[in-house]
């Protein structure tokens, strides 16, 4: 056991000492030790009640012959950094959570790991700690949200957050608005639709490292507590056979992942998490294994926010195994952290509501809920959740209306200066440039409730998994370093084709030679974590991820 090197032998008596001064007892020396990484806290929705979870965790290790030792790792909603300076530390958050993991387990020699979180870069950190270690690890999701109720309609964040736009344009009164705030969010759990924090937990047990399952129970379940038993137990057959993370995060179960990434309609923002992912794990993933698998994989399940179904409805519609039953033909048989390969697992699902989980013959769409863009514009790639647009709007070219940053944007937005059939460019908002590559749900909400539904946005930052609508995201290479997007001006054609997958500037190459050579990046003073990470991170298109 790797633990042995902090606790057998007499040149260990004093590493001994101080683990004895916790209580460690003699038969307990002889045991596995198994860190537990939890991202409680009580400012998250997501996470505070983790804290009950890891109790049950705890209690399934000491059943299971193992002997518990929980730290703390942060965690930040962005929800509530949302639309302000504090969205440029949520993606550098990511790096900061797999470095303190890793920091923990390799420090402390543990025999195993269980990862405790929810929200949208808690798991993919635990994830990457987890590939980066490669010691014995599973993941416990801590669940989604009820859905908020008003009026005979089910509620989730984002009527919040069109409900702004619905005030800018004198559709929604202030007080409409605060009491539909009242009622949206009842309680713990991650947010209620499909966006980043539940697609990567539905991702998470789709690879295999999650026991199934476990995605979708709701928060507030008491199936959540047994789950989270059962995981405790679950890590200790891992430990003794040997069993970690690189066995099981394979480019196959990468691709299982995608596949039912794609049956969903995920976030976009799966594709920079499982990216990064992939590149801890040294897998060779592309954003044409994306590409190609969405051309594969019909879309079956219309999520919120761009559909009627809540996390709590597919849930009750028998979840990612019922999803994987679904997807039987296209799935490669991976093992999972529970000991049973895929096909065991989906031959023991139900699925329980047709119209919830569809069949492959009856989808929503013929093909995968995200698309993968490429052209003059992004020719390192950018991403669309094309579940979540019309098909009016698959096809479009528009004038560029240009704007170095969110919150001129926003302005704009706000005070009606878009016109139908624009073309939104928010610039200087990616990995380097924002720094951080801020979520544009604000913007995007506020076109939404102000009632567009012909203006494209496009950017190099990213979206949060509740934008809805026709919003491009990653542009790689993003402005800061000069990409194409750093060139586009006031009035530009714009053409986007969903069913070619392809976003060109309409600009001759003469012209744009032209604006290259006048082109001064802008220069925006920063300092602390921010600072480091504009130094060394890659671009969207590599996950983001730090080097």
């Amino acid at each position: 056991m790797r633990s042995d090197e902090v606790k057998t032998g007499y040149k260990r008596a004093p590493n001994r000492s101080l683990l004895r001064s916790l209580g460690v007892t003699d038969r307990e020396m002889e045991l596995p030790f198994i860190g537990i990484a939890n991202a409680f806290n009580t400012i998250v929705p997501g996470h505070i009640h983790l804290r009950q979870l890891a109790e049950k965790v705890r209690e399934g290790i000491t059943a299971a012959g193992g002997v518990p030792f929980e730290f703390g790792v942060i965690g930040i909603c962005d929800g509530i950094a949302m639309g302000h300076e504090g969205m440029r530390y949520s993606l550098p958050s990511r790096e900061n959570i797999a470095d303190s993991i890793e920091l923990m387990a390799q420090a402390h020699r543990f025999d195993g790991l269980v990862c405790i979180g929810t929200c949208d870069k808690i798991v993919p950190g635990m994830l990457m700690a987890a590939a980066r270690t490669d010691i014995p690890s599973i993941v416990l999701t801590g669940g989604p949200m009820l859905s908020g109720f008003q009026e005979g309609k089910e509620l989730s964040l984002i009527e919040i957050f069109e409900g702004v736009g619905k005030v800018a344009a004198g559709t929604m009164s202030e007080t409409a608005l605060c009491e539909l705030e009242r009622c949206a969010m009842p309680g713990c759990g991650s947010c209620q639709g499909l966006y980043t924090a539940n697609t990567m937990a539905c991702m998470t047990e789709a690879m295999g490292m999650s026991l199934p399952g476990c995605a979708a129970i709701p928060a507030v379940d008491a199936a959540k507590l047994r789950i989270a038993r059962e995981t405790g137990e679950a890590i200790l057959p891992l430990v003794r056979k040997g069993i970690t993370p690189r066995q099981i995060i394979t480019k196959k179960s990468l691709c299982n992942a995608i596949r039912v990434d794609m049956a969903l309609g995920g976030s976009t923002n799966t594709v920079l998490h499982l990216m990064a992912l992939a590149m801890e794990a040294d897998i060779p993933l592309t954003l044409d294994d994306f590409s190609t698998l969405a051309g594969e994989i019909p879309h079956i399940c219309y999520m919120q926010p761009s559909g009627p179904h809540s996390m709590q409805t597919l849930h009750r519609a028998g979840g990612i195994p019922a999803v994987l039953k679904r997807l039987e033909s296209y799935l490669d048989n991976c093992p999972t952290v529970s000991g049973k390969k895929i096909l065991q697992i989906l031959k023991a699902a139900q699925i329980r509501n047709d119209d919830v989980i569809r069949t492959v013959d009856n989808p929503i769409n013929p093909e995968g809920g995200l698309k993968i863009l490429a052209g003059t514009l992004a020719p390192d790639g950018a991403v669309v959740k094309s579940a979540g647009v019309p098909k009016d709007m698959w096809k479009h070219t528009g004038p560029a209306r240009v704007f170095d940053g969110e919150d001129k944007a926003m302005k704009a937005i706000l005070a009606r200066k878009i016109r139908e059939g624009d073309v939104v460019i928010i610039r200087y908002e990616g990995p380097r440039g924002g720094p951080g590559m801020a979520e544009m749900l604000s913007p995007t909400s506020a076109l939404m409730g102000l009632g567009y539904r012909q203006v494209v946005l496009i950017t190099d930052g990213r979206f949060s998994g509740g934008t809805r609508g026709p919003c491009i995201g990653h542009v790689a290479p993003e402005a800061a370093i000069g990409g194409p997007i750093a060139f586009v001006r006031e009035g530009d054609p714009i053409e986007v084709d969903l069913f070619e997958r392809k976003i060109d500037l309409m600009v001759p190459k003469k012209e744009m030679d032209l604006r290259k050579k006048s082109w001064k990046p802008p220069v925006r003073q920063l300092t602390g974590v921010l600072a480091r990470y504009a130094r060394t991170v890659e671009q969207a298109n590599l996950g983001a991820i730090q080097r």
